[in-house]
Formats: C-alpha cells, structure tokens, sequence
C-alpha cells in the first residue's frame, strides 16, 4: 500500500478511536480495539512502531482504504 509509513501505536490508536473503535482490553503485550460491525477484532502491539503491513492487515479488517487512512492521519 503506497504512502503507508510504520508509525507509533499512540498515533495509531487515536486513528482507531477517530475512526470509531473503542479499546476494549489488553492481554498481555497486544491491545484489543473493537467497532460494531467488524468480523474480527483490531490487534495493535503495545510496543514499537507498527509494521507498514500490520497496518495494511488493520485497514482491511476496517474497509478502510490507504488513502482514507493517510487523509485522517492529516487530520488528527
């Protein structure tokens, strides 16, 4: 996915909430976010930066476009 850069959990994680997800639990060294509507929930690590393609995986789960993806980053 072009544009797509590895970026914080933090920045991450607003995106999820601007987006609608709403954190749900930890287990361990993962945080569980959940939107109605979903098949499966959103995993982040809660360490280091996140992988260009665990947010690629991520944004599928969403439907969520890479363009739409970067666009919201500008916004929050």
């Amino acid at each position: 996915m072009p544009g797509i850069k590895p970026i914080s959990r933090r920045k991450f994680e607003r995106f999820l909430v601007y987006v609608g997800c709403s954190f749900e639990r930890q287990k361990g060294s993962h945080r569980i976010f959940w939107k109605s509507g979903l098949t499966r929930p959103i995993v982040v690590p809660a360490h280091g930066l996140l992988t260009k393609s665990l947010i690629a995986s991520n944004l599928r789960t969403l439907g969520l476009s890479a363009e739409h993806y970067l666009s919201t980053l500008e916004e929050i």
